[in-house]
């Protein structure tokens, strides 16, 4: 991903650029601001075809969601040291957080019903808060010479 797309993008949908220092700034609203937010990890140190695509739809997301949710670009050099925080595993990634919580992460492309449907519910009171994974989804074990 040229990051020279992404400053376009950030101009365009005037998207704030978030990074460690002033991540939790931004996802705590002021006074009017919607308590939710949703962060772009556009992987752009190591683009994807998706990553395009997602950069396309941002905007129209933020639009049929207007007034609801807020928008920020992470940081490329602040995406490694804040995806672990925000359950994010695959770039490109769009997390939604209510206030510095992630509720939901978007990973790749999606059909636009899936957005509007996954994001209206990570948008509801109920939503649940993701938590981190207490054990690893899969363990790799490696075994030293077989003797057979």
């Amino acid at each position: 991903m040229d990051a020279p797309v992404l400053h376009t993008l950030a101009e365009r949908a005037d998207l704030l650029w978030a990074d460690e220092g002033n991540i939790d700034a931004f996802l705590a609203p002021a006074a009017g601001e919607p308590a939710h937010a949703l962060l772009f990890f556009s992987g752009a140190a190591a683009p994807r075809p998706e990553t395009s695509d997602v950069v396309a739809v941002l905007p129209e997301i933020l639009r049929a969601f207007a007034g609801r949710l807020r928008g920020a670009i992470v940081a490329p050099g602040a995406e490694a040291g804040l995806k672990g925080r925000f359950q994010v595993h695959v770039t490109p990634s769009l997390c939604v957080t209510r206030g510095g919580e992630p509720v939901a992460v978007l990973p790749k492309i999606l059909d636009w019903s899936d957005y509007l449907e996954r994001i209206e519910a990570a948008l509801q009171p109920q939503a649940t808060i993701l938590s981190e994974a207490k054990t690893p989804k899969t363990v790799f074990t490696f075994s030293q010479g077989v003797n057979r």
